[in-house]
């Protein structure tokens, strides 16, 4: 017979063990480890008939909202599950933590609506969910409105109260852009921890796996104004990768104020994103890059000694800027990754893939270390991503609002055969508030070759920014490269703006 007191301890060993059998992040740490151990294994795909549904096709399939996860509860935070099908190649292993417990989300093909009893009645019992998209009050307390999907390999799209959906962040990229061919790891299981009653915060767990790396992630998610992410990530590396892409972000760039508009279009502009932004906390330096929608795949290395951040973001902010009253790209959401800890040397890296339409995403931001990462390696990551309009950066200097680009021999261009018009408009920052004759000075370098043939600034009252004008010609078949920037007194007052024309480009075919 026991004891009272024996009985005692026995039950507060028993609470004690079932406390410390939580579900927390050094599990997921352990399943990315014993999976790497292991040979990559593919995702079992899901039926034929939903992989060759089309866009219109799959978009019909719809989630019935009242069947949210915790849509009861006190909790602001619902999450929405997603169908496989079209893109979405292969289901994940849904799971919800809620205290000590950890319950698997089963299949229901119930909380879908079908576009016909044809293809529901072959949606298989066990198929499986896609992703999820999670929703939180963001413009009043009885809407839920969806801000963070989870959904296809690794990606997650992510917006801030006053945004729509545009680009994508990624858990990692593998060999993006290299001759060799992009590999594509996936998360594969997720576990969704259930928040407290009136809680502005949620965690989320994911297991990544691919053939030459597995990994552990922790989102800790908080919606808003802005919507941050903090991630951590735990790497364990089946063997060697080349180019491996932390904190990737891909977006699409179709064509800009920076480029000529295809034959055809009506739209002033089409992009999600309008350029890249990155900042090395070592030197100090704020750097812009346009982007591009170019006739070859580029590949541009940003090297930075100590990366403070970087991000794609979208500048161009008012709807003239597009006209387009359906993508609404002025909407889009910028994104900014702000590292945590020194990642140590490396390079920022901007992928460039040339498109024909506004389908594709088409530009891949990432930072790649230092070195080729070795198989049996263990690298641990963490950064904060937030989404939400383009000042999410924190960027203390003026920004280039305006990159204008044109032939360099013709009435408002200049009289110079072979040579290129470059107009870049800085605002903000320290520019504000400084008097019309202010002694700004224009600072310009030509990269590889480039001769800069002339630059000057000019105070432009209309709209209370400095206009930058350089006249530059390239060399030959090389790229045309510059930086510039404004100073005072020695002192930057910009960013720098960095910019590069590849021979090909339209504008460089009509110089020739």
């Amino acid at each position: 017979m026991v004891s009272g007191k024996r009985l005692l301890i026995l039950l507060t060993a028993l609470v004690f063990a079932q406390a410390a059998w939580a579900f927390d992040y050094s599990d997921v740490v352990e399943r990315a480890r014993e999976r790497a151990a292991s040979a990559w294994s593919a995702p079992k795909p899901v039926p034929d008939f939903l992989r060759n549904l089309d866009y219109s096709e799959f978009q019909a399939i719809r989630f019935r909202p009242e069947a949210s996860l915790w849509r009861d509860s006190a909790s602001p935070f619902q999450v929405m599950l997603m169908s496989p099908g079209s893109y979405y190649g292969h289901a994940v292993r849904l799971n919800v933590v809620d205290g000590d417990r950890v319950s698997t989300v089963s299949f229901d093909k119930s909380v879908f609506d079908y576009p016909g009893p044809e293809l529901a009645k072959r949606i298989p019992a066990d198929l499986g969910y896609a992703g999820f998209k999670l929703t939180f009050p963001l413009h009043d307390k009885d809407t839920a409105n969806q801000f963070l999907v989870f959904g296809g390999a690794s990606y997650f799209r992510g917006v801030g109260r006053d945004n729509r959906f545009g680009l994508s962040a990624r858990g990692l990229a593998v060999d993006t852009g290299l001759p060799s061919g992009e590999e594509v790891p996936a998360f594969t299981d997720f576990w969704l921890e259930k928040p407290a009653a009136g809680s502005e915060s949620m965690r989320v767990y994911a297991l990544l796996d691919g053939p030459r790396v597995t990994g552990a992630y922790r989102f800790d998610i908080q919606p808003g104004a802005a919507t941050e992410v903090r991630v951590k990530a735990e790497l364990f590396f089946r063997d060697n990768i080349q180019q491996p892409g932390i904190a990737p972000l891909t977006s699409m760039f179709y064509y800009g104020e920076n480029t000529p508009r295809p034959v055809g279009e009506w739209r002033p502009q089409v992009h999600d994103s309008d350029g890249l932004l990155l900042h090395d906390s070592h030197s100090g330096e704020w750097l812009w890059r346009p982007l591009l929608n170019p006739a070859n795949l580029r590949l541009s290395y940003f090297s930075v000694t100590g990366l403070g951040g970087f991000g794609l973001l979208q500048r161009d902010t008012g709807f003239d800027r597009f006209e387009d009253a359906e993508a609404r790209y002025d909407q889009r959401p910028s994104a900014w990754v702000r590292t945590e800890g020194d990642w140590g040397p490396g390079h920022v890296v901007l992928v460039e893939i040339p498109t024909r339409g506004e389908t594709n995403d088409n530009i891949v931001a990432f930072w790649k270390p230092q070195g080729e990462v070795r198989g049996g390696e263990q690298r641990t990551f963490e950064y904060t991503l937030t989404f939400g309009n383009p000042a999410i950066a924190g960027e203390p200097l003026a920004y280039a609002r305006n990159t204008f680009v044109g032939l360099g021999d013709r009435v408002g261009g200049g009289n110079v055969a072979g040579a290129i018009r470059l107009i870049v408009d800085f605002a903000g920052g320290p520019l504000e508030g400084l008097a019309a004759d202010a002694p700004v000075v224009s600072q310009v370098t030509g990269l590889e070759d480039t001769e800069v043939i002339e630059h000057f600034v000019e105070y432009l009252p209309a709209s209370d920014s400095w206009r930058l004008s350089i006249l530059a010609r390239p060399q030959g078949e090389k790229v045309l490269a510059l930086r510039g920037f404004l100073s005072q007194d020695g002192r930057a007052l910009t960013e720098t703006w960095n910019y590069e024309l590849p021979h090909g480009s339209d504008l460089r075919r009509e110089t020739e």
